[in-house]
C-alpha cells in the first residue's frame, strides 16, 4: 500500500491530518503500536508538523490513560538532570503497561517549543541566575510555546472522547476540554526532584501553576 493510501484524512485546527504509518513497537514496558501522524501547517518553511501515538490495548471503551509529551533531547538522551522530562515519559510509559491501555501522544516541541538551540541559550541564562520564564522572555518567548492541537487533533481520529490525563500542566486539560475532549480526571505525573531540577520545578509551580509536591528525596 502505497503513503497516500495508508493516509486516512481528519481535519485538523490548521489543516488535515494525515495517519502516515502504523507499526508495532516492542518495548521493555511491551508490544505498543506506533502511529505516525502529520497535519498540514503551510506556514513559512515548515509546512507540516509531526506527532506519534504509541498506543497500547483496546481504546475504544471508557476513558483511557493518556500522556501528551513533548520531545527533550536532553533529559530523554542524555539523561540530565535540570528536568523532569525523561522520568515523566518512563512514568507514564508503565502506568500505561501497568492498566494494560492507554496512549503517550509524543510530540515535537523541545523546549516547551521554542526548539533545541534556544532551549541551550535559555540554559544559559539560567546558569547566569534567572529562572526559566525570565530566560524564555529574554530570548523574546512565551514562557510555554506549545499548542497541543494537534495532540487534539489526534485523539479524535482515535475516536476518543474521554481521557484520564497524566499530567501536572492544568494548560493540557484546558486545550483538550476546548477542543471538545472531557478530561474525567488529572492523574499526577510527578518525578521526584533532584537538586539540579528543583528551581526549575519550583517556577513551573509557583509561577505556571503546575501541581507539584516537590518533595525532594531524604
Amino acid at each position: 500500500m502505497s503513503t497516500h493510501e495508508n493516509r486516512t484524512g481528519a481535519t485538523a485546527q490548521t489543516g488535515a491530518l494525515w495517519r502516515i504509518a502504523s507499526t508495532r513497537l516492542p518495548t521493555k514496558w511491551g508490544m505498543f503500536e506506533a502511529m505516525g501522524y502529520e497535519r498540514d501547517v503551510g506556514t513559512g518553511a515548515q509546512n507540516v508538523e509531526t506527532a506519534l501515538a504509541i498506543v497500547l490495548g483496546d481504546l475504544r471503551q471508557g476513558a483511557p490513560l493518556v500522556r501528551i509529551h513533548s520531545q527533550c533531547l536532553t533529559g530523554e538522551v542524555f539523561g540530565s538532570l535540570r528536568c523532569d522530562c525523561g522520568g515523566q515519559l518512563k512514568l507514564a510509559m508503565q502506568a500505561i503497561a501497568q492498566e494494560g491501555r492507554g496512549l503517550v501522544i509524543y510530540e515535537y516541541q523541545e523546549g516547551r517549543g521554542i526548539g533545541l538551540m534556544a532551549k541551550l541559550q535559555a540554559y544559559e541564562l539560567q546558569d547566569a541566575g534567572i529562572d526559566t520564564i525570565e530566560a524564555n522572555h529574554a530570548l523574546g518567548f512565551k514562557a510555554d510555546f506549545r499548542d497541543f492541537s494537534l495532540a487534539a487533533a489526534i485523539l479524535h481520529d482515535l475516536r476518543i472522547k474521554r481521557v484520564r490525563l497524566l499530567t501536572n500542566n492544568p494548560r493540557k486539560v484546558r486545550a483538550l476540554s476546548d477542543a471538545g475532549i472531557e478530561v474525567v480526571a488529572r492523574l499526577p505525573c510527578e518525578v521526584g526532584p533532584t537538586v539540579h531540577s528543583l528551581p526549575y520545578l519550583q517556577t513551573k509551580k509557583q509561577k505556571m501553576g503546575h501541581a507539584l509536591n516537590l518533595e525532594l528525596p531524604g
